[in-house]
């Protein structure tokens, strides 16, 4: 039987869809996992950015902290954490929100800086004050880079939200480790399924969200670049 076959059929119980492992439950535990790991960056990273941006400061800082969280290992974070705060919130949200950090850092940073001189120059020949000029000039260009930041954080979240179930975590992970260790490959497979879905999902909102926010010829400048 193939590994579509059996994520099919576990997915398509009626078991999997109620109770405090079913589906609904783990995707809610997920989803709120990621949701503050990812809110927590994005209130860290992202007026860090647009500042540094801004001011044209920081480059070595961002590329250092990118570097060095391309660089991090994760699970082992999540593990020497979870032993040093004795499995208190701080085990799985430090390092969640620690990976998503730099995608939105970077990305704000390089679209506020790539902003055109001439524009910020006119913005100020008009009598815009800084902060006008960031809200209404370099924020607008660079919005592009800043949703994908967003994005690349959002979906490395949701991944590492799965490994963080081998700490004890709930959420989807819970499938995977527990079908593991149990030798249950259906739960595996129809976990696996969950979570690439999940991801896939979340690309899409991405995509939507685009769509709606950035203008059509900086998305069409995008695409060419």
């Amino acid at each position: 039987m193939s590994y579509f076959s059996i994520a099919w059929q576990w997915l398509t119980s009626d078991q999997q869809w109620h109770g405090g492992d079913g589906i609904p439950v783990r995707l809610a535990q997920h989803l709120q996992y990621t949701g503050i790991a990812l809110g927590i960056a994005v209130i860290i990273a992202l007026p860090a950015g647009l500042a540094m941006g801004h001011l044209r400061r920081g480059g070595f800082a961002v590329v250092t902290l990118a570097n060095f969280g391309r660089a991090l290992p994760t699970l082992g974070l999540l593990v020497l954490i979870f032993v040093l705060t004795s499995g208190s919130v701080a085990s799985w949200l430090v390092p969640l929100a620690f990976l998503a950090i730099p995608p939105i850092l970077v990305n704000t940073y390089e679209g506020v800086l790539g902003v055109d001189a001439d524009l910020t120059d006119a913005a100020r020949g008009m009598g815009m004050t800084e902060w006008q000029i960031l809200r209404k000039v370099e924020i607008p260009v660079a919005m592009p880079l800043i949703l994908l930041g967003l994005r690349i954080s959002a979906i490395q979240v949701v991944a590492t939200a799965t490994i963080a179930a081998y700490i004890g975590l709930g959420g989807l992970g819970r499938y995977i480790i527990d079908g593991l260790a149990r030798r249950e490959y259906n739960v595996v497979a129809g976990g696996a399924a969950v979570i690439v879905l999940l991801a896939l999902a979340i690309q899409g909102l991405f995509t939507l969200l685009r769509w709606l926010i950035v203008p059509v010829g900086l998305r069409r400048q995008t695409q060419v670049s």
